[in-house]
């Protein structure tokens, strides 16, 4: 049970407090939403989960995004919607909030932008100094907040729906300020995007969510097109690469993960191996594919899953990804149901993964206290109705509000009007155990 109504996009359902997941950038740490606030978890062993911190500044949390390994988090509430909060949780300081016209549906940053998307525009911060350097005004409705930026700052491209209609999707250089494609991507609106380590590849899933498509970036060549499935329409809930882009994996609201392997087959090739009863019935369907209407040549040209995942549960939102712990691949799955889940993924023959651990992302005493709550429900008063975004944006074209700005000193290395360090944007990992970590904080008025 939510105390507010939530955007669509990353709020998971409500189990121990639990209300959203995402992975960092380069998937070693988990952050996880609550209502009592939010944790980070180190994610880079298999036997154990440790709980890096647990940040109470805000209760009702949505959207909670950390930088790499930096201590920098950025944390929306579903009490102040509209509000962006920048903290640095170890030294336990708030570095900057920002308000905006509309309630924040997603947060997404690398180590040179942080991006802001609302439901009909998009802001792109310096993440540096946290300067406002473009307002993308009347974008396509956006309802679930769904963009995605590459996590390699040297091109920063960022991927938005460019229709709410079909599946288009714009590329644009978050660095540069500027267009670059439209890529006709699906003819159904889209329902995930994510660019891969590099930024070379974009992958795309529409709401129908049988295909998946891996496009080139920035140029919007199609590279490989995949077929999570035939029987049904699934709402597919993330898309990851693997840290070399070898794979991609999809999960949705049904019980299944499917792995795809990102493998060019060459016709050469094909044609030195041994001859095979099934290597000569593939020719024969190949062949015959180019009498068939386009509809059905297209599916049978499509790869299908190279492993896959069966989850216990159905109807549960979840997030996945492909990490490499411990000198292994692994497939790593956040759930709603309160519990995150790791499987070995065999990158030889792939097939079923096998789970090799479950740890709870909650006590289990958390849970219990959760349930005494629902069993006494309290009348909750309807949240305030906010001006709509069409009243908004009539108005004069506003930058969004900085209330709170606190900049470091000059005396602790870092460069006047910096909001965050030089340091905590180094691609190296930061250490948390360092005191010195961070110059000392001083007011700064804007």
């Amino acid at each position: 049970m939510e105390s507010q109504d939530a955007p669509d996009g990353p709020v998971l359902v409500d189990r121990g407090g639990f209300i959203c997941a995402s992975f960092n950038q380069d998937t070693t740490s988990l952050s996880v939403g609550t209502k009592t606030g939010y944790r980070l978890f180190s994610v880079t062993a298999v036997d154990k989960l440790d709980c890096i911190h647990e940040g109470v500044e805000c209760q009702d949390v949505y959207i909670v995004e950390r930088l790499f390994s930096s201590s920098l988090v950025v944390v929306v509430s579903l009490s102040m919607q509209q509000r962006m909060n920048v903290y640095h949780f170890k030294k336990g300081t708030e570095i900057c909030n920002y308000s905006y016209s509309n309630n924040i549906l997603s947060v997404r940053l690398n180590r040179q932008r942080l991006v802001v998307c609302l439901e009909e525009s998009i802001y792109i911060h310096n993440i540096k100094d946290m300067k406002l350097l473009k307002t993308l005004l009347n974008t396509p409705t956006n309802l679930s907040g769904l963009c995605a930026l590459s996590v390699n700052h040297s091109n920063s491209y960022l991927a938005y729906p460019g229709s709410a209609t079909n599946g288009e999707i714009t590329v644009y250089d978050a660095n540069n300020l500027s267009t670059l494609t439209l890529i006709q991507a699906h003819d159904s609106p889209l329902a995930a995007l994510t660019f891969n380590a590099s930024g070379s590849k974009l992958a795309s899933a529409s709401e129908k969510g049988t295909v998946i498509r891996v496009f080139s970036a920035p140029e919007g060549q199609k590279l490989f097109e995949f077929r999570r499935g035939m029987k049904r329409y699934v709402s597919i809930s993330s898309l990851s690469f693997s840290a070399d882009t070898q794979f991609l994996c999809a999960s949705s609201n049904t019980e299944t993960v499917h792995i795809f392997k990102l493998e060019q087959h060459s016709p050469s090739s094909q044609e030195e191996e041994s001859p095979t009863w099934s290597a000569y019935v593939g020719k024969m369907f190949t062949a015959a594919s180019t009498y068939l209407p386009s509809q059905v040549s297209d599916m049978m040209h499509q790869d299908r899953a190279f492993a896959t995942v069966r989850l216990n549960m159905f109807g549960l939102k979840n997030i996945c990804a492909l990490a490499t712990i411990q000198k292994l691949p692994r497939l790593l799955v956040a759930s709603s149901d309160g519990f995150f889940y790791i499987y070995n993924v065999d990158p030889q023959d792939g097939g079923e993964c096998v789970l090799v651990q479950k740890h709870r992302l909650f006590d289990s005493s958390e849970e219990q206290v959760e349930e005494k709550e629902e069993e006494q429900p309290e009348e909750v008063s309807p949240p305030p109705a906010s001006q709509s975004y069409a009243a908004t944006v009539a108005l004069p074209s506003t930058p969004p509000s900085s209330t709170t700005l606190m900049g470091y000193s000059e005396e602790g290395g870092a460069q006047k009007g910096e909001v965050i360090p030089e340091h905590e944007l180094a691609e190296s990992p930061v250490c948390l155990d360092d005191e010195n970590e961070f110059p000392p904080v001083s007011n700064q008025s804007n």
